[in-house]
């Protein structure tokens, strides 16, 4: 059985463009290339990825196109562009042209914008208006406070193909009995049942303590198959970010348990066949 990855990063510190990534970020803060995920993949029986962008310029999402070019485990890229930009559109398909059909859709870094409007913006119509007409896809980086104004947003395009990174980056470390959960499963739910969006299994290792474990994660990957169901989980690895709290294959198995209790049967569709659905991949074909 192959498997896909359908969320993970390679960065090179000397590009330079990588706003987040501080010093303070120690663990993180040096270079991880394809080289340095080659044997996790492997061992995992990892056939495919989808490299995602970790940078807000149309730079860095050249430099991935570079890689893909290079690495054949690299089946899909989701970029970055400016989707305030008036000439937006323009810009999606010269990049998507240069990809040569590796650009499978585009994320802006909405977690990282002040604004937490910034969705409800008219500004932004065109952007998502050529994601439709191009057929790609769109990755919402969120957090909870976005999920309404996303679920406004999509609901605005009912064609386009969208999938919640990280389930929305729900606070794991306050738990179950907080109102911050009540707050994320309502939104997420409501979001599940307005929208065709797809969600990721991915990320939540980073947003609980260190050292957490299936059990901890349990009940928000519950909630996460109650809302969504086998057939529109994706999992992904969201390596190197991971390595915060966990090796690749550490959370690789933990989210195997997690699928076969939550989903049993569905391990194929959500390691595989769903994010090369939803990315079109063409894996397997």
């Amino acid at each position: 059985m192959h498997f896909t990855d359908a969320h993970q990063h390679y960065w090179r510190l000397d590009r330079g463009d990588y706003d987040w990534l501080t010093p303070q970020l120690s663990p993180l803060y040096r270079d991880f290339e394809p080289v340095d995920l080659a044997v996790q993949l492997n061992s995992c029986g990892i056939g495919a990825t989808v490299l995602v962008q970790a940078a807000a310029t149309e730079a860095e999402t050249r430099h991935l196109i570079a890689l893909a070019k290079q690495h054949d485990s690299i089946a899909g890229i989701v970029g970055w562009v400016d989707f305030a930009r008036v000439d937006v559109g323009g810009r999606i398909v010269r990049l998507t042209q240069e990809g040569g059909g590796v650009i499978k859709g585009f994320r802006p870094m909405i977690q990282d914008i002040a604004d937490p409007l910034w969705l409800d913006r008219a500004a932004l119509d065109a952007a998502f208006d050529e994601l439709v007409a191009a057929d790609l896809s769109f990755d919402a980086l969120v957090t909870p406070r976005h999920l309404e104004p996303l679920r406004r947003r999509l609901l605005k395009h009912p064609g386009l193909r969208a999938v919640l990174d990280h389930a929305g980056k729900p606070d794991i470390t306050g738990g179950v009995d907080s109102p911050a959960f009540d707050t994320w499963a309502l939104q997420l739910e409501l979001l599940a049942r307005e929208t065709p969006i797809c969600c990721k299994l991915s990320g939540l290792l980073t947003e609980a303590t260190a050292g957490a474990d299936t059990a901890a994660l349990d009940p928000y990957v519950a909630h996460i198959f109650a809302c969504f169901g086998p057939g529109r989980v994706l999992w992904g690895s969201d390596w190197p970010v991971l390595t915060l709290r966990a090796r690749y294959e550490q959370w690789f198995e933990m989210a195997r348990a997690l699928v076969r209790r939550h989903a049993p049967g569905a391990e194929q569709a959500v390691f595989a066949t769903n994010a090369q659905r939803f990315y079109r991949l063409g894996v397997g074909d």
